[in-house]
């Protein structure tokens, strides 16, 4: 089993910055590709952002390329996610989640493990 523990979601305005931040514990950090994922009310979940288990290789949904960025650091098993240039349409829970692959993870939303989630609210 994997925990995954979010933090860092909170209200901002537009064009504003967020860092969420992902603790993992459990199972070696380093057999997992990790990435985060978001739910919008009344919407299905969308794949945001992958990074491989060593981050060499990352992965990002289209419409948040250039805007966010995800790190992992594996000495602390945490991975980050810096999102920058917010708009009201990246409102969402933000979940962080354990997985076997960075383009799966993205495009069918494979993953192993998930956590609970932070609340993240841009206002117009």
């Amino acid at each position: 089993q994997v925990q995954l523990v979010e933090s860092g979601g909170g209200l901002v305005e537009a064009g504003g910055s967020l860092r969420l931040s992902c603790a993992a514990s459990g199972r070696t950090f380093t057999n997992y590709a990790m990435g985060w994922f978001r739910q919008a009310p009344g919407k299905e979940r969308e794949a945001v952002a992958a990074i491989d288990w060593n981050g060499v290789r990352t992965n990002y949904v289209d419409s948040v390329k250039g805007r966010f960025t995800i790190s992992r650091d594996n000495a602390r098993s945490t991975v980050d996610l810096q999102m920058n240039g917010l708009k009201p349409e990246d409102t969402a829970v933000y979940y962080c989640a354990a997985g076997g692959n960075i383009a799966t993870m993205i495009r069918y939303l494979e993953y192993d493990y998930e956590g609970q989630g932070t609340q993240v609210t841009v206002s117009s």
